[in-house]
């Protein structure tokens, strides 16, 4: 960023979750200001060490982006965790679990 970014102002959230914990911190940053950039003016890190920039998904608002995406004025900046669970195999067990649930309830009517 050169200096005659300085002068224009943005507003923007970077957002991080955990189950039990969800962070949101506004902040201003100059017109022409990175995701990465937001995300360290942010200090999001000191609330969670754990986060490894090098290695986590980063998006806009649910959309992937690079960490040198230039930011837009109200752009949320979001740090995805890595998941417990493939998405695809939690389903499949779920639809096991239902089809059990609705033999079970047909041998007990009858």
């Amino acid at each position: 960023m050169d200096d005659t970014m300085d002068d224009k102002k943005i507003t923007v959230e970077v957002a991080y979750a955990l189950p039990e914990k969800q962070t949101i911190i506004a902040i201003d940053v100059p017109e022409g200001t990175t995701v990465g950039e937001a995300i360290q003016l942010s200090n999001i890190i000191a609330e969670f060490p754990d986060i490894d920039l090098d290695t986590a998904k980063i998006g806009i608002f649910g959309k992937m982006a690079k960490a040198d995406k230039v930011l837009r004025d109200k752009d949320r900046v979001e740090i995805y965790r890595k998941l417990i669970a493939d998405p695809k195999e939690s389903r499949r067990q779920q639809a096991e679990m239902q089809k059990q649930k609705a033999l079970e309830a047909t041998k007990e009517a009858t």
